[in-house]
């Protein structure tokens, strides 16, 4: 049986000058995963990588310039072929920061000219018919007007003295009337620039109405030169965005790497001279990987590789060997569900092939139907393709592949097409002919069947046998991984260890031979059941001795026999529930096909295009909501039936360190 990656642990003693390049190896290598202990987050270590870690502040300020230019973000490409950043880059990216500052600077302060003479024009029109007073215009919530006379000569320093704080209006070509508006908070201030400058204020009617079209043309007039002074800043952005976007990218695909670089380095053991770092790498890369390194650092580091026995913490129990997975793509696919519920222990049977097989067996008896399996198997090529992107879904197109053909196979045996019964019919009498009398379909699971009743026994036997072969797996399975792991107390006693594996094997074999040959039970397999039920049940004190274990018996005899009593009720209802709930395999195919067989009456009894209809939208159903239930149901028995005989421990998955988009 095939078992998880060995493991290697690595000690590596790095010179300060060469921990840079060897982080920056490490993580683009993608195979290592660190010793836990080896670089701790604390909250000192917290602190000090935000006080060392420069770079992390240049990145997020190239993050920020970059989300205010609207600019494409960097690529795993870009982060792939990147470098630390050089000197020449480093000053490239504080000019390029500088720059792209002092534009939005500009634009900043120029949106807000742009609302100021917005807001001013928009009421100052919303009052221009007003026939009130223009005294009462002091009522405004937004402006405060001042129309007077000013030495032309200072109007120009006057606009510049004031800048953003008001806008001021030249109410004749030679300047030497104005109109101010300022808001209401800073009527004040206004008034102290304007008496500096000379201001003096036109003596306005009492009775003086609305505004006048002088001032609200002169108001329209800047505001129009406001926009388009921001519509060219607006443009200057898009294209500097545009000119510099590759540069850009490519500094913060650096700046990235060496602030994580450094987010590491700040997290290690490490004196004056020398870093410190241990971690698992798998066996097979080891060798060319410590290569690669002796050859990076011209022979400079010391590097040590030990095997998980040669760890005083493993053997202790107090870490584990973090455990990899190996596969090609079809059933690699299938390693996320077992990681899911748990890492095996390193060293026992990898499980995933098991899974990949019972998992696309079970999902194709249960949703057989040759035309809606083609379209899992569509969308899994498309999804492979890229043609269909669904984010990290589509690392499972393989597995959408496999339920399809399962699928289709099973509906070539069932007869079923998109859950119409004439469209394979050829092929099923071509098929059978071969074997003799032709007939179609080959496996009749129709409600209106002649032997619709013989029907469902069949496929319920199927599926019983399908779940002791997957049952006994399991059982085999935790054997093997307690045998390896010189477990032999617990490989040999107790419901998942062989007398129980005994126990389910020999009762399954005794009711077979009874119904089918009508064998009588004797004495003696009374008595074979019963001492498997014995060392099944009282197992424990068994498995202490056998494993050098003290005391045999940690509990007293009484507890032993209360404790015994639940095991046996527990080991018979186990093996029975673990046997019947394979039956809603069978179920589920039987409601599939009924299933199929509703939408093929309402399709024929409708008709025409509304038939059409009917048959496309039922299909569609079934594919989305019948698939989706037949997916967790088949999950359900590999979680519940089979993990659950092996599943007694789990181990810690292999995540390495490598880089990363990081804001």
């Amino acid at each position: 049986m095939a078992r998880t990656t060995p493991m290697r642990l690595v000690e590596l003693m790095i010179l300060k000058n060469d921990i840079d390049m060897v982080i920056e190896f490490l993580g683009k290598r993608g195979n290592f995963q660190f010793q836990d202990g080896s670089a701790p987050f604390t909250s000192a270590s917290i602190e000090r990588n935000q006080q060392q870690n420069p770079d992390g502040e240049v990145f997020n300020a190239l993050e920020t310039a970059r989300l205010y230019l609207n600019s494409e973000d960097f690529t795993e490409e870009n982060l792939r072929n990147a470098k630390t950043p050089s000197e020449s880059e480093r000053e490239t990216a504080q000019k390029l920061l500088s720059d792209i500052e002092a534009l939005k600077e500009r634009e900043l302060a120029k949106s807000a000219e742009v609302k100021r003479t917005s807001e001013a024009l928009s009421e100052a029109r919303a009052f221009a018919n007003l026939k009130v007073p223009y005294t009462e215009l002091e009522h405004l919530s937004f402006l405060s007007l001042r129309i007077g006379r000013i030495d032309p000569a200072c109007f120009e320093e006057l606009k510049q003295t004031i800048g953003s704080r008001a806008v001021i209006v030249a109410l004749g070509d030679d300047h030497s009337r104005i109109m101010a508006a300022s808001s209401k908070k800073g009527r004040f201030a206004l008034d102290t620039e304007l008496k500096n400058f000379g201001f003096v204020n036109l003596e306005i009617p009492e009775d003086f109405k609305g505004i006048p079209d002088d001032v609200l043309e002169s108001l329209a007039l800047q505001d129009e030169a406001a926009k388009k002074a921001l519509s060219v800043i607006e443009e200057e952005r898009h294209n500097f965005a545009e000119t510099h976007a590759a540069s850009l990218r490519s500094l913060l695909a650096s700046f990235s790497l060496s602030a994580q670089i450094s987010a590491v380095k700040n997290r290690l053991e490490s004196t004056s001279l020398v870093y410190r770092i241990t971690g698992w790498i798998p066996e097979r890369d080891s060798h060319e990987m410590m290569k690669d390194l002796d050859k990076l650092t011209e022979s400079r580091a010391a590097i040590r590789v030990y095997h998980p026995m040669e760890v005083p913490s493993v053997l202790s129990g107090q870490e584990k060997v973090p455990v990899l997975l190996r596969h090609g793509k079809l059933v690699g696919a299938f390693e996320r569900m077992i990681f899911s519920y748990g890492s095996p222990l390193y060293g026992n049977v990898d499980p995933t092939p098991f899974v990949a097989v019972f998992f696309t067996l079970l999902f194709g008896i249960m949703f057989g139907d040759a035309g809606q399996g083609l379209i899992f198997l569509l969308a899994g090529i498309l999804m492979a393709k890229k043609v269909i992107n669904v984010g990290g879904w589509n690392k499972f197109a393989p597995i959408f592949m496999a339920i399809g053909c399962s699928s289709m196979i099973m509906g070539l045996l069932t007869g079923e097409f998109f859950a119409t019964e004439s469209v394979l019919e050829p092929v099923a009498h071509w098929i059978t002919g071969l074997f003799g009398e032709s007939r179609a379909p080959i496996i009749n699971l129709s409600p209106i069947s002649k032997n619709y009743i013989g029907a469902i026994f069949g496929i319920f036997g199927v599926t019983i046998g399908i779940g002791f072969v997957i049952n006994s797996i399991g059982l085999v399975i935790n054997m093997v991984n307690n045998l390896s792991g010189k477990r032999f107390g617990k490989a040999f006693f107790g419901k998942t260890g062989f007398a129980g594996a005994a126990f389910f094997w020999y009762v399954v074999v005794l009711v077979l031979r009874m119904v089918l040959s009508g064998y009588s039970a004797s004495v003696l397999d009374w008595v074979i059941i019963g001492l498997l039920v014995f060392f099944a049940a009282f197992g424990e004190p068994f498995e202490r001795l056998v494993d050098g274990e003290r005391p045999v018996l940690e509990n007293g005899v009484g507890a032993m026999i209360i404790g015994g009593i639940v095991e046996i009720i527990e080991l018979v209802s186990t093996y029975l529930s673990c046997s019947i709930s394979f039956v809603r395999v069978g179920a589920f195919a039987l409601a599939h096909a009924v299933l199929g067989f509703i939408i093929n009456m309402m399709t024929e009894t409708v008709g025409g295009a509304g038939g059409l209809a009917v048959l496309i939208l039922g299909n569609a159903i079934v594919v989305v909501l019948e698939g989706m239930i037949v997916a967790i149901q088949v999950i359900r028995l590999q979680y519940y039936e089979f993990f659950s005989k092996f599943f007694n421990e789990t181990g810690r998955e292999f995540k390495p360190f490598a880089f990363e988009y990081k804001s």
